[in-house]
């Protein structure tokens, strides 16, 4: 009877512990980011237009972070809530920088802000600056099943001149793209569509300024 005992008790405490080891194992978030963006080499193609100084973007709060946020307009659209197992490879500022740095660089060299004073130092002139400030960028719910990813964003154009930094022009770009699907991975495509689409308006927008 105490050997059978004995034997109850240990099968009982490693079925406890093999719960325990299941309960306590960690569940990383899924990373995500833009994309690969473009996969191949683009023609060589005539630089024609001025280089341009992108600066570092500008973000607050809760977009500096990595979290992936939803808002529930239905509900309560004042209120950002995070995705519990998503996060982006990166802060939204930075994934961003780094896609308008691809859409823009078709068309004209993109320099750092470093890179910008360099240039002028060799006997080129001073390059304009872009300088963006992201105001939103969330994965919005209008309803439980429909719902789209919305970009807000403020750009400042400056000219460098020797008397300092001068206002060319200033746009705001509002751009939505619907979400395939009503969760993380729906709102992360939706907002990679939007990122895009705001930076071929932005290069658009470059272009037309005089």
């Amino acid at each position: 009877m105490t050997t059978m005992r004995h034997l109850t008790a240990v099968l009982l405490l490693a079925l406890l512990t093999g719960c325990a080891g299941i309960v306590d194992k960690p569940v990383r978030p899924t990373l995500y980011d833009f994309g690969p963006g473009q996969v191949t080499a683009p023609a060589t193609q005539q630089i024609t237009r001025q280089p341009l100084v992108l600066a570092d973007i500008d973000a607050s709060g809760a977009l500096e972070g990595s979290s992936v946020l939803y808002r529930l307009g239905y509900a309560d659209d004042h209120q950002l809530r995070p995705y519990a197992q998503a996060r982006w490879s990166s802060p939204p500022p930075q994934l961003l920088r780094q896609r308008l740095r691809e859409q823009i660089g078709r068309e004209r060299i993109v320099l750092n802000p470093g890179e910008g004073a360099a240039l002028a130092r060799s006997g080129g002139t001073l390059p304009r600056a872009l300088r963006i400030e992201l105001e939103e960028f969330s994965h919005l719910f209008q309803s439980p099943q429909q719902s789209v990813g919305l970009v807000r964003l403020r750009a400042t154009l400056l000219e460098n001149t020797a008397g300092g930094e001068k206002l060319l022009a200033q746009r705001q770009v509002v751009v939505q793209r619907p979400a395939p699907t009503p969760d993380a991975p729906g709102g992360v495509r939706a907002l990679s569509a939007a990122v895009d689409a705001a930076a071929d308006e932005l290069a658009q927008w470059l272009a037309q300024v005089p």
